[in-house]
């Protein structure tokens, strides 16, 4: 049975969202790489998702089933979204995103990490507030604080080379903004909550 028929039983089979406690049905194939507190089991190239505002969590998965973003590290990841209803999404988005967030404790540079507070707070702040902000869940941009460098360094360097669509022509001219060194200096600020 190749991978693909493989989360299409999972999916197929899958029930109703759980009860409060446990992760819905649907997130069988999600499981292996977000794990069921949402940390991304360690894995470098795959965020973190726990306590991300459920319309960010959603966002995320119809880009990847419309192709708005690719899946250039992680095929699985389009595979799955592929196969994802609109109440699918619903209930993954909402399962994980009523997470506790989910900290890896990373070690980051001070230094940069000031200079990225001050690159994020010219550029980012107004997009991308910090997940236990209470506007999060309305920010346009999803909360980029506490994720790992690894996936960081991927997503940005995901819009520079054009494998993830700019959702709007203002993060496009932002990023444009960006000198060298400026995105390891994000990144470390971004770690260090």
């Amino acid at each position: 049975m190749s991978r693909r028929s493989l989360f299409a039983l999972l999916i197929l089979s899958a029930g109703p969202a759980a009860a409060s406690g446990t992760p819905p049905a649907i997130a069988a194939p999600c499981l292996a790489c977000h794990d069921t507190d949402g940390s991304g089991v360690g894995k470098a190239f795959v965020p973190i998702i726990a306590g991300i505002p459920a319309a960010h969590i959603e966002e995320a998965l119809f880009a990847y089933m419309d192709g708005a973003r690719t899946c250039v590290v992680q095929p699985a990841m389009c595979e799955v979204a592929a196969l994802l209803s609109e109440e699918d999404v619903a209930a993954l988005a909402e399962w994980y995103g009523s997470l506790p967030r989910y900290s890896h404790g990373a070690s980051f540079m001070e230094d940069l990490a000031a200079k990225g507070k001050a690159i994020h707070e010219r550029l980012c702040a107004r997009c991308h507030l910090e997940p236990d902000d209470p506007d999060a869940q309305y920010a346009l941009g999803i909360p980029l604080h506490g994720q790992r460098s690894d996936y960081l360094r991927y997503a940005l360097a995901s819009y520079l080379n054009g494998n993830r669509e700019h959702l709007l022509p203002e993060m496009e001219e932002k990023i444009g903004q960006l000198r060298d060194g400026d995105i390891d200096a994000l990144i470390n600020y971004y770690v260090s909550y």
